[in-house]
């Protein structure tokens, strides 16, 4: 059976925030939008929980795509890795 990448779905860009579970990584996304009333910019995040199968780190900027359900909580997984944090690697 071939190794298929399903290509259908949503996908995001967020930064991961937690990396501490296995196979596992929070990623924030952020939205910006007018209220309705006071036309006033908005931000709001929203964390979604992401199968990590590019070993992806903490405060990486990643891309995700929506998926079938992987657990009670995953519906996402990683397509690339858009930017990586220099940081967090020189204090390891």
């Amino acid at each position: 059976m071939k190794n298929k990448i399903n290509k259908t779905g949503k996908t995001f860009i967020g930064q991961i925030v937690s990396d501490k579970m296995t196979n596992t990584i929070v990623v924030e996304l952020e939205y910006t939008s007018r209220h309705p009333l006071y036309k006033k910019i908005v931000s709001k995040n929203k964390k979604i929980y992401v199968e990590n199968n590019l070993s992806a780190k903490n405060g990486d900027t990643v891309k995700v795509r929506e998926t079938r359900p992987l657990s009670k909580l995953k519906r996402f997984t990683t397509v690339e890795i858009i930017k990586k944090n220099k940081d967090l690697e020189i204090k390891n």
